[in-house]
């Protein structure tokens, strides 16, 4: 599978939200304002997993198409990565 740039970009963003959460932990920035930040990253890192999960489902449903692969096993795979990331 090819990671877009997209993809990268998304994961770029996160590195650097975790390097601004470290700090916040430096200046001993409130709680309740690291445990938001914490929150963010996490729903990023959820949406970045959700779409390399639907990007390599759907390649590997067009090969499916092709004859190349079990559509039943392709989308049992997909989902049993999504619920791994949970």
């Amino acid at each position: 599978m090819q990671y877009n740039d997209k993809m990268i970009h998304r994961l770029k963003r996160i590195e650097g939200q975790v390097r601004g959460v470290m700090a916040m932990m430096d200046n001993e920035r409130d709680c309740k304002d690291v445990v938001t930040q914490l929150s963010a990253i996490r729903s990023a890192v959820d949406q970045t997993i959700a779409t390399i999960v639907v990007e390599n489902l759907e390649m590997c449903l067009r090969q499916d198409i092709q004859g190349e692969l079990d559509s039943h096993e392709t989308v049992k795979q997909a989902m049993e990565l999504l619920l791994k990331s949970r």
